[in-house]
């Protein structure tokens, strides 16, 4: 199956309450991964962006705290708490000098 044959079956009823609470539980343990990840790759002091939905836009700033479900966030519109998964690294304009 792919994701819109999975994604069809579940908006038709297809699936039990027990199959969908076992794809919901998949689920959670992916995104859990996926941030794990993330956060793997981050450094106090690396460059990130990330889309805000209070501003409407993309923000940028830096790492100044890697907490267990939070990064902290330093940029030109205060402090941010940010999940690691949202968060993009900018490569440091150093490196290409």
């Amino acid at each position: 199956m792919n994701i819109k044959q999975i994604n069809a079956a579940i908006m038709q009823g297809e699936f039990t309450n027990a199959e969908l609470n076992t794809v919901i539980e998949a689920i959670k343990w992916n995104r859990a991964q996926l941030t794990r990840q993330a956060k793997q790759q981050l450094r106090i002091g690396s460059n990130v962006n990330f889309d805000s939905a209070k501003l409407g836009r993309n923000v940028t700033g830096v790492v100044t705290k890697i907490a267990v479900k939070y990064v902290t966030v330093n940029t030109a519109h205060g402090m941010w708490r940010v999940p690691a998964n949202m968060l993009q690294i900018i490569a440091d304009e150093h490196e290409f000098a």
